[in-house]
């Protein structure tokens, strides 16, 4: 994609996560095996040609920095355009985080020297992968000032309640943003990504930093929505919503369904991430798997079914691994029973441990936590 440049922004929060998010953005949540949130969304923008790529952080900046280093996975580890990460700012005052039109605003130097008159931004709590070619071809050939990009989705069973909701005129002209409450059983579900000229986006974020109207950039596209022209373009694809545990959860375990897994790994260019060399996985004699994913560097003893299991994993003899997702450098010691659960990394479940969560609210276990029968009595 010729003159457009990429911007991925942790604006989500990370408090629905529990333990999961303690000491990592929500954006950097194990995903699919090997892989973190974040890859999709470089690699979705590298596979289609975007070769400068700034990444504004949410405030936990090591989990990022060790993750993606200097972008050499993806190709960004270049002399001139490359990866460039932005890290947080804070109020003097209340050492709390201000919100991101602040921070785009304080790295306005980032995007007047870049070449490219477009930008593509994109928020990580929206997980998809999108024919970028095709809607920057819309966003060009319209003469928008912004293309947003949403999906028509049906909801009858509430599974994208809060989320931004889009009002879209006959004509394809975007009316505003709302949020979803339930009360449409198919609505419009904003993608979290959009295409925006950069001088127009200069203009928005130095207006809502003199009129004081905007934390977020959100507020301030909203702002200027009759100013400017918005578009719209559909995405047909597959779509998940990730801002809690659960929906977490459901969105590793619909991995399982071939079709998710291969339009999100394989359409559209690959995925890349951060390499690790380890052996292939050792499957033991007693070992039973069925329906599930396993990374390399695993020894598996065990039974283990329709569940995610990351690097390193280790499942003893006569261990149930059911619904559940493992992540890297765990260790299930023989008899232990591990259903509807997630298991952060480096966590050992000792002999005879029985962990059984509920599919609609699984059980988390921390980071580098020791389970044993005493614990759990």
């Amino acid at each position: 994609m010729d003159n457009c440049m990429g911007v991925i922004d942790f604006s989500c929060t990370d408090q629905n996560f529990g333990t999961l998010t303690k000491k990592r953005a929500a954006a950097m949540l194990p995903f699919g095996g090997r892989y973190r949130l974040i890859d999709f969304f470089l690699s979705n923008m590298v596979d289609q040609d975007i070769s400068t790529i700034g990444v504004f952080t949410g405030t936990k900046i090591r989990s990022v920095m060790d993750h993606i280093g200097s972008g050499k996975p993806w190709d960004l580890n270049r002399r001139f355009n490359g990866l460039f990460v932005f890290p947080p700012l804070y109020d003097d005052e209340k050492r709390t985080s201000v919100g991101d039109i602040f921070h785009f605003h304080s790295n306005e130097s980032f995007f007047v020297r870049s070449s490219e008159e477009n930008i593509f931004i994109s928020d990580t709590n929206m997980l998809l992968k999108i024919d970028m070619n095709d809607a920057y071809k819309c966003f060009k050939e319209s003469d928008a000032d912004v293309t947003v990009i949403y999906k028509r989705v049906k909801d009858p069973g509430g599974r994208f309640i809060n989320c931004d909701k889009l009002a879209i005129s006959q004509d394809g002209t975007l009316e505003n943003i709302g949020t979803n409450l339930g009360t449409e059983e198919e609505f419009n579900l904003f993608a979290g990504s959009l295409f925006i000229k950069k001088d127009v986006y200069l203009k928005i974020v130095r207006s809502a930093i003199e009129k004081g109207n905007a934390g977020f950039l959100k507020e301030a596209l909203m702002n200027s929505v009759k100013r400017y022209k918005f578009n719209c373009y559909e995405h047909e694809g597959h779509i998940e919503s990730i801002r809690n545990v659960k929906n977490y959860f459901d969105a590793n375990m619909n991995l399982l369904d071939k079709d998710i897994y291969s339009e999100l790994f394989s359409q559209f260019g690959i995925v890349y991430t951060k390499n690790q060399d380890e052996p292939s996985t050792f499957y033991k004699e007693n070992a039973t798997v069925t329906n599930s994913i396993i990374a390399n560097g695993c020894i598996i003893d065990g039974n283990v079914q329709n569940s995610i299991i990351f690097r390193g994993v280790k499942i003893g003899k006569n261990a149930i691994v059911k619904n559940s997702i493992i992540m890297q450098k765990t260790k299930i010691e023989d008899n232990a029973v591990i259903v509807n659960a997630i298991l952060d990394k480096m966590v050992t479940v000792e002999n005879g441990v029985e962990i059984i969560g509920n599919h609609t609210v699984p059980y988390v276990v921390e980071k580098e936590m020791i389970l044993s029968r005493e614990e759990i009595i």
